[in-house]
């Protein structure tokens, strides 16, 4: 007795053991129990018979605990649309009609709510803003202009986003006119300089920021936060996964970070040119933030997400970082895209990158020095993604939004940034005509840089 009570209570004075004990004592005597009055197993249960090992016990537990999560899973899909009640009336009283669920996702994604991004996040007292600004900067004696061409040039910029965090990434600027703003975000294992072409790192036709610029648009393209191993001995995580973790006890998601950073660099495309289009175009987990910044920022005028969109039933099943609380209890990608609903939406069905599928994949036998299986990640099937696309048809019908379904030949999927798709979202910014990406590869004049300490930062 001595012992189980030490190993329950610690080192705690015998005399309040003493009185616990007589208080459990007295509980049951004013039942009219006694322990040996108790039944064996619990009513409706019978006990477990045969030799059946722990580890054969542990697998039927999480077999059972399985056909659990899939039977509410299924529930939760089932009772979706009773959380909504949108009014196609008109685009007014749509955007009305659908607040209550933009500030539920809002927070599930660790906003404050749909439409302010100045919360507290400090215990006791309001922190105040900065100014919105966006700061040219470069090491003493070098330009600010990191690269140009005769169509464009290149600044490394930052810009507040909340109070201590600020964005980080490459701005395009024309050198004649602006036609519109875009912020194009590429995926977490990718660099702004991978899409403006100041690496090699990927294909030409998929620099889509580039692509972009050339034909007179603004881009900004962000820093995500990577998804590249840190090693923490036993422990291994990416530091996105890092990141989730601790902003996920403090009702936070590393998916609100980064989503205030886009809606802090739209603050400033709204001060410097309010009557400027703006648009949001991002790849894979860069899609997946592009999205999510257009469902509760009404202020984007088109969004195109590639890489990312998908049906989300096994959401389970994806890394870790990108669990959202309660998600399917209301959302699924047709519904986020019904909450971006007037406002255009490009879907291109694009390739994963090989390097994220193989790493993301469940290994056959878990490393003694790893953390194990993180969830997996792969280019999903054309039926599941058209599905998914088609079922937006069920919230807003076919005119009320316009949308367009980009993929290859014989519903094979596209390298990113495709020509096609890219030729639907400038149609949406109304730029009537896409010209094609030339051959001019702009050179990064930095002496000094060096991507691994910008993402440290």
């Amino acid at each position: 007795m001595k012992i189980c009570m030490t190993k329950i209570f610690g080192k705690v004075s015998p005399f309040i053991i003493l009185v616990l004990v007589t208080n459990i004592s007295f509980a049951f005597q004013s039942l009219n129990l006694t322990f040996d009055s108790l039944p064996d197993v619990l009513p409706g249960t019978s006990r477990i018979s045969g030799d059946i090992s722990e580890e054969e016990l542990s697998n039927q537990m999480m077999s059972g605990a399985h056909v659990f999560i899939e039977r509410k899973i299924s529930e939760a899909l089932s009772n979706r649309k009773s959380q909504w009640n949108r009014n196609l009336s008109s685009r007014a009283a749509f955007e009305k009609s659908i607040q209550p669920n933009i500030a539920r996702f809002s927070k599930s994604i660790g906003l404050e709510d749909g439409t302010n991004r100045y919360a507290d996040y400090h215990i006791g007292f309001k922190e105040v803003l900065p100014k919105v600004t966006m700061q040219k900067y470069a090491d003493v004696g070098e330009s600010d202009i990191i690269a140009e061409t005769a169509l464009y040039q290149i600044f490394q910029v930052r810009w507040p986003s909340l109070p201590g965090v600020l964005g980080e990434g490459l701005l395009l600027r024309p050198k004649g006119r602006i036609r519109a703003n875009v912020i194009t975000i590429p995926d977490a294992g990718q660099t702004p300089e991978d899409l403006v072409g100041l690496t090699t790192n990927i294909e030409v036709k998929s620099q889509f920021a580039r692509h972009l610029a050339e034909n007179g648009i603004q881009v900004l393209v962000p820093l995500l936060i990577s998804r590249d191993e840190i090693d923490f001995g036993n422990n291994q995580q990416t530091y996105r996964e890092w990141i989730y973790r601790q902003a996920f006890h403090m009702g936070r998601h590393i998916i609100g970070f980064e989503v205030q950073k886009v809606r802090a660099a739209i603050d400033w495309f709204k001060k410097v040119d309010p009557d400027l289009a703006v648009g949001v175009a991002g790849y894979c987990e860069g899609g997946l933030i592009a999205y999510y910044s257009a469902a509760v920022d009404q202020r984007i005028d088109v969004v195109m997400t590639s890489g990312y969109f998908d049906n989300r039933d096994s959401i389970w099943n994806e890394p870790i970082y990108r669990n959202v609380f309660g998600f399917l209890d209301e959302f699924g990608d047709a519904e986020i895209a019904a909450m971006i609903a007037p406002r255009p939406l490009v879907v291109e069905y694009s390739h994963l990158p090989s390097d994220l599928i193989s790493s993301t994949q469940k290994p056959e036998v878990l490393s003694e020095s790893g953390s194990g299986y993180k969830g997996t990640l792969k280019t999903p099937d054309f039926a599941s993604v058209k599905n998914e696309f088609d079922r937006i048809n069920e919230f807003t019908g076919v005119d009320f939004q316009q949308r367009k379904f980009i993929c290859g030949e014989n519903e094979t999927p596209l390298e990113f940034g495709s020509e096609k798709a890219l030729s639907e979202f400038v149609r949406f910014l109304a730029i009537d005509q896409l010209n094609p990406l030339t051959s001019t590869i702009p050179e990064d004049q930095r002496s000094n840089f060096d991507a691994r300490v910008r993402q440290v930062r």
